[in-house]
């Protein structure tokens, strides 16, 4: 089986991950997708399963937060044919719980490009804060090699504006 299927690009996987209630999350719609079911039937499969799905794995969005996601990215209305329910978001670990639930090839494929993303993206972050950090220690010293420096240009300033002594012959 191949490591990752070709029409799934991990940018597409990475422009659907939202940070919702300090998760990092996908949406059930945006999973369905890349799962190539229904979103109906996925939710269905959960429903089934739910005891698989405790709170930290799956939650359902508020009014609040479905209409701040509809408004960023201009998702369908109620009432043209767009949802008629708030959207489901799976955690990391609720993404990985669906391939025992979703037992197809396709979901299972799927699922390994997503966990990798989600790595990716953990590595990314860490890579971020030790630049962060560096960068801090940078600044701090280059301040203080900057005030060592400003030291020595004010007393060259100084002695060159100090009245020059006479000199005994």
């Amino acid at each position: 089986m191949p490591d990752s299927p070709p029409d799934v690009p991990t940018p597409l996987i990475e422009s659907r991950i939202f940070l919702i209630r300090g998760h990092k999350v996908l949406l059930d719609a945006d999973l369905a997708l890349l799962y190539e079911v229904e979103t109906k039937r996925l939710n269905e499969a959960v429903r089934r399963n739910r005891e698989r799905f405790p709170e930290d794995f799956l939650f359902q969005l508020t009014a609040e937060e479905t209409e701040a996601l509809r408004s960023q990215f201009a998702t369908s209305n109620e009432g043209r044919g767009g949802r008629r329910y708030y959207p489901y978001a799976f955690t990391e670990q609720g993404i990985a719980m669906l391939s025992s639930v979703l037992r197809s090839r396709r979901a299972i494929a799927v699922n390994i490009v997503i966990m990798r993303t989600f790595v990716k993206l953990r590595q990314l972050l860490a890579t971020h804060k030790d630049l962060a950090h560096r960068l801090d220690q940078l600044e701090w010293r280059m301040a203080e090699q900057d005030g060592r420096v400003q030291y020595v240009f004010e007393t060259i300033q100084h002695l060159i504006e100090a009245p020059a002594e006479p000199q005994d012959s």
